[in-house]
Order: C-alpha cells, then structure tokens, then sequence
C-alpha cells in the first residue's frame, strides 16, 4: 500500500515538474474559497471592468494575466513555424469569466489549462515511450581491447589453429585480466577489437571474434528470443550481450552503425505530420470559428454577458490538436516495437490503405538462402555413413566456402553434427566403424584441415583425417586427376562392392541417372569422401514457415490481390506460388521489368500498391511503389534506403502486422476526434441554453480533453 502511494505521488512530482503552474494554480483554491471577498483596501482598487475584486480574487485575475501571456506567446511561436494558432478559444474563454466576475469559472478555467498541458505532456511521453526506450538503450561507451599484439591489425591474425580451431581465447583473457580501455563510443575506429561484457549493449557495428555469443535482438527488430551467433558473424549495435563476454572488431563507426540509422529513421518519423493530422489542424479554426458564433449568438439572444463564458469553457479543439497526434504517434510506437520502422507518419496513414502487395521471391516468400531437403546416398555403394554423417562432413567443409550454396549445406551440417553429439553421448559412437581411430573422435567439433576451393567446381578439405569433397559431379567424383583416399595408393576394386571412379561424360550421366531426376526448382552438391563418390545432396528454394499464413492473413485483411515479381524460371517461381497461395506471377523479369509492372498497377484507378523485398536489386521497384517494404537483417542497405518501410526482424508476419497495425492507429484517431467533438458541441448547446453552470462547464471540458486523449492512447494496445 506504502509503495502504491509512494509512485503515486511520485508521478504527480514528475506532472508537477513539467507543468510548474499546476500546483501553483491548485493552492490558489485555498485563498480564493478563504479571502475571495476580502478587501483590507475598502473601494480605493476599484476598476471599472473588474469591479472591487477581493484579495483571492485578485490573485485568480494575476495567475489568468501570466497563463493568457503564456498561451498568446505560444500562439506567435506557433505563427511563426507556419502552424495556425487555435489557442485564442482558451484565451477569450478565461478572459470572459474574469470580465463577468465569474471568479470560480476563471480558476476552474486556468486549473484546465495547466493540467491540460500536463495530460499532453503525459501523452506524449506516453505515445513516444519506444522511442524512448531506443535512446535510452543506445551505447555511450565502448571497452577497446588492449592486449599486446590486438589491434586494427588482429585481422591478420585471425585464422585457424592447427587443431582446425579458429583461436578464440582473446574474450576470455581479455576479460580476466580486465585489458582493456573504456572510451566514449563515438571515438571507436575501424578495426578496434572491443570487449563487450555480460549484459552490456553492443557499441557499434562489427564482426565476432569470439566463438559463439548470445545477443538479445528486442532493441532492433522485436525479436523476443535471445539470438546464438558464432565467430564470424555480424554483430549489430544496440544488441544486448548475453552471460558470457565477447570480443568483436569494429567494421562500422558509431555514426554509421545499425542502431543509430534506426534512431534517426523513428525520430524523423515521430516529428513529421500525416496529411489527416494536418487535415484535423485546418478543421481547429472552423471549429474556433463555429464555437464564437454559438457564444455569440447565446450572448446576443439571452442578454446575458455570462452565457458567452458559459459557451466558450466547454468549447475545445483538443480533440483535434492533440488527440490526432498522439494516436499517430502512439502507432508509430506500435510499429517500432513490432521491428517496424517508417520513415514518415504519411506511410503509416497509407499502409491501412493497401490493396495490391507485390512480393520478390528470393529472400522473402522463401529463406534468403537454398535449404537442404534431402540426401541421397548412391545406390549400390557400399558405406557404412548415413545421412547425417554426410551432411556433418560436407556442412563443415562447405562453412569455408563463399558458394550460394554452402551456407545451406553448411546449416544442415551443424544440425546433423548437434544430432551425432546427442547419439555419442547416448553411448553410441560418432564414428560407424567400430574399428576406426579418427582423429578428434568424442570431441565437440571434428577436425578440420587442409580446406581448399577451386571456383565453380567444389570445395574439399580433411574431416578427423578423412578426405571430402563437395560439389559439382565432375569434382566429387574427380576421375579425371585420380583421386584417392588418404593413405591408399591404388583406385578401389569394383570387387569391393565400392563405385570405382573412371573419368568420362558417359560415367556421369550413369551416376547422375542412378541417383534419379532433380524437379524444375531442384539443385544437388554431391559428396565423396575417401576417394568414393557416395551421396547427392539436394536443395532448393524453400518458402518461409509462415509464409501461406501470412498471405492468407492479407486477404483477410482485404488486399485483393497478391503478386509475385520474380527473376527466376517460371517452373520454380510457379511450384513456390502454388505453395504460399499467390495469386499472380510474374518471373523471368529484369529489374526495369519489375519496375514497369508495379508503375502499371500504382496508376490503375484507386490501387495503393506495396512492394516487399529484401535485396539490393529489389531497390528501384521498392522506390516506384505507393509504400516500399524493405525486409532486413541489418545487411540489405540499398533496398532499406530506397524504402518508405523497413522491417528489422526478417519476418515476414510483420507485413500484415503492419497493415492492421496502420489501420486500427486511423480508427482510434477518428473515434477520438469525432467523439470529442461531438462532446463538445452538445456541450456548448447545452450551455447556450443555460443548462450547465460556467464552473461545471470548465470541468466538463477538461474531462471532454481527458477521455479523447485517452482514447487516442489505446493506439499503443497490442490487440495481435
């Protein structure tokens, strides 16, 4: 209960210190009802307008004089920035009550009008709180490495040992003997190796070091689980490090790095205006318009000076002047927080609008990379190796090969590895021969050596002493420069019940129709391993997990068609449609192709058109587009410059996110706005009728302010 109260007054302390005339103008109650008609001076401060006003009297009349300075001062500042100043309706009102003697009006009036700054105060933080939270989270600092022999030059010296482990001590002897210098982390260079301890954020751009690390991703993209990285990837600032310290070198400095791109991509978004909030701006001075009239007009007819205060306390643009805002902003909010960055609140309005979305194959209705869906083991060759050996030996050799199709293999080779380490620490051997001694047998990682790749043939290398070879057929099998198996000194026997390898097209036709046909979106490594041509491993474009989900999930939401631009081959790019529910495809295309077919649909009738992609080559049809979605990992630069969107998880699901996201932010901003002033106008009615006191008035305008702003907040409520 303590605690409770303790926050509570906590956050008035906090209103209080933004708004220093509220609790001025709240004490000021006590010697209005005290002293109100005291006059100690008799009728010698008489004044004709005013009256004799008594001594709290005077003291409400100073606090109006320093609040109408205040707000008309405000007012020449907005004129001045080019923004009509709609405050005159809070001027005239409170000058109305002093010159009708309504003192309590007056005070309920400036009471209004401080809190009512402390509400838009409150609600802006409110609204802006993920961007907030972006900057608080930014690094200051960063812990530069300082042992002897590191430096801009430790690149030089990065490799592997002989063992075939990359060296990656440096963490943990730089951390231990605290090696290193804290400097502000505007002042790390390219190159530096820095120490990123336990729980720390990640200064700047760079690679790892360190063998593996954990980074917490929720600052950048809204990714809720922590993310696994190992030596050798990238590393992106504003991540958070997880129980172990690591070591990275810098490849970005701070002004160029992830984090500080997406500060300044929420800050211009925060501080630009949609054109319906600027809409909601004009409509304020017809409103002001409309409200002085029925004040007048209740004035004129009743002949009553106190009926146009009466009027004019409960007439309020607040509903337009900071409801409209603060919903777009609050949406906007939504989006960060959802790893959805705009680059300005016009693309928000214009994503609820969305009818038509264009997709780009590669990299966003399928996995940026081929994924292995198979391994076919030879028929007929005699080996006592499985699936899973295959793939381990080919997956770690291929980590060290740059080829489109490397890293898929390599990814199934470190999930069949994770599957042999389970079976050897079930008791079963890692290796399937009983009789053999591997190298590195029991280890956590085999041991690799001598790797080598010849461009556009293969990769190969030693695997716990075991020749491999991955890649093209004439490679893997490499008949033709009589490879053999480490040790042996003569080619197999066919008695053996092993493929002998003989060069010759006729043989590779003969092995390649053994091993069966590939589909139309189909591709194939094959592997060998001492000497023996033993599996064919295939992969191929793979759609998302989520990606049919998503598409489905755009139909509901009402976008009537769904488009595929693609360069592949029309076989694949159909068998991917077919599969994610796409309802039009276009392959085959150059860049200026896909150009021209967004640039057709965009000038077709009422059709907003998105584009989503993910690559560089997707940039200029992103840019052509009525909204441009860029999908990235923090690598895909010219595809997020040319952007209006840019989602920063890589999840797809973000799209209709998104959408829904943009179109709930409208909805809120209109029910707000209508409801506000649709409250205000029966109020003013009502009053022009003499059905609501002057001070009931005034308090029925700040609640009338309260619930419309309010409402505007629900804009940030998660309803996915």
């Amino acid at each position: 209960m303590m605690g409770a109260l303790i926050r509570f007054f906590t956050k008035i302390l906090d209103i209080c210190k933004l708004v220093p005339m509220l609790p001025v103008v709240v004490i000021a109650a006590i010697p209005l009802a005290l002293l109100g008609d005291w006059r100690p001076w008799g009728n010698a401060m008489a004044i004709p307008v005013l009256g004799n006003p008594g001594f709290g009297q005077w003291l409400v009349i100073a606090l109006v004089l320093i609040i109408v300075i205040d707000t008309v001062r405000g007012m020449i500042d907005d004129l001045r920035h080019g923004q009509v100043g709609v405050d005159v309706l809070a001027v005239v009102a409170i000058l109305s009550t002093v010159a009708v003697a309504e003192y309590w009006a007056s005070w309920a009036v400036t009471l209004m009008i401080t809190s009512g700054e402390a509400i838009e105060e409150y609600a802006q933080a409110k609204a802006e709180r993920s961007l907030t939270a972006l900057m608080e989270a930014a690094p200051q600092t960063a812990h530069v490495v300082n042992l002897p022999g590191v430096g801009c030059g430790f690149a030089t010296d990065k490799g592997d040992s002989s063992d075939g482990f990359r060296r990656v001590g440096l963490a943990s002897a730089a951390a231990a003997a605290h090696r290193f210098d804290t400097v502000p982390v505007e002042q790390v260079q390219l190159g530096d190796v820095l120490m990123v301890l336990p729980g720390e954020t990640v200064p700047v751009d760079g690679e790892l070091l360190s063998g593996t690390a954990t980074l917490d991703l929720s600052n950048i993209n809204g990714e809720p689980v922590p993310r696994e990285v190992f030596a050798g990837a990238r590393v992106m600032s504003g991540a958070v490090n997880g129980s172990t310290a690591l070591t990275m070198r810098a490849t970005q400095v701070a002004a160029d790095s992830q984090y500080q791109r997406i500060l300044e991509l929420v800050a211009s978004a925060q501080e630009s205006r949609p054109a319906v909030v600027k809409t909601a701006d004009r409509l304020a001075v017809p409103f002001t318009v409309l409200s002085l009239m029925i004040a007048g007009i209740a004035w004129a007819m009743s002949g009553v000076p106190t009926r146009f205060a009466q009027v004019l306390v409960l007439a309020t643009p607040c509903p337009l002047l900071i409801a409209a805002p603060v919903a777009y902003i609050a949406g906007t909010g939504r989006l960060a927080a959802a790893g959805v960055l705009i680059k300005a609140q016009d693309v928000l309005e214009n994503l609820g609008r969305v009818t038509q979305v264009f997709f780009d194959k590669t990299g966003t209705l399928t996995v940026k990379q081929p994924q292995v869906v198979r391994v076919e083991m030879l028929p007929g060759a005699a080996t006592r190796l499985n699936e899973d050996h295959v793939l381990m030996m080919a997956g770690v050799v291929e980590s060290y090969s740059v080829h489109i199709l490397s890293k898929g293999i390599a990814k199934a080779g470190t999930e069949a590895m994770a599957r042999l380490r389970q079976r050897f620490e079930d008791g079963q051997r890692l290796c399937p021969e009983p009789e053999a001694s591997w190298p590195g047998h029991g280890r956590e990682y085999p041991v690799i050596k001598n790797i080598n790749e010849d461009a556009g043939k293969g990769v190969s290398g030693e695997v716990n002493g075991h020749a491999v070879r991955v890649g093209r057929l004439s490679f893997a099998a490499a008949g033709e420069d009589g490879f053999l198996a480490v040790g042996e000194a003569a080619p197999l026997s066919p008695r053996s019940g092993q493929l002998p390898l003989r060069g010759g097209a006729q043989q590779k036709d003969d092995l390649r129709t053994r091993f069966g046909l590939l589909q139309p979106d189909e591709m194939a490594s094959y592997v060998s391993v001492d000497g023996r041509l033993i599996a064919r491993i295939v992969l191929r474009d793979v759609p998302r997990a989520n990606a049919k989900a998503v598409l489905a999930k755009l139909h509901e939401l009402g976008v009537t068609e769904l488009a595929m631009l693609t360069g592949d081959k029309r076989a694949s790019a159909n068998i991917i449609a077919s599969e994610v529910g796409i309802d039009e495809v276009h392959a085959e295309l150059f860049p200026e192709d896909k150009v021209a077919a967004v640039r057709a649909a965009t000038g077709a009738g009422k059709t907003v058109t998105m584009m989503v992609g993910d690559g560089v080559n997707d940039a200029p049809v992103l840019a052509v587009a009525d909204i441009g979605v860029a999908m990235t990992d923090g690598t895909s630069t010219a595809a997020s410059e040319s952007a209006q969107v840019v989602i920063m998880n890589d999840n797809i699901a973000a799209v209709p996110r998104a959408i829904a996201i943009a179109r709930r932010t409208k909805r809120v901003m209109l029910q707000a706005v209508i409801a506000g002033l649709v409250l205000a106008t029966i109020g003013m009615i009502a009053a022009a009728f003499n059905l609501i006191p002057v001070v009931v008035g005034a308090f029925l305008q700040e609640a009338i302010d309260v619930v419309s702003i309010l409402w505007a907040l629900t804009a940030l409520i998660d309803r996915d």
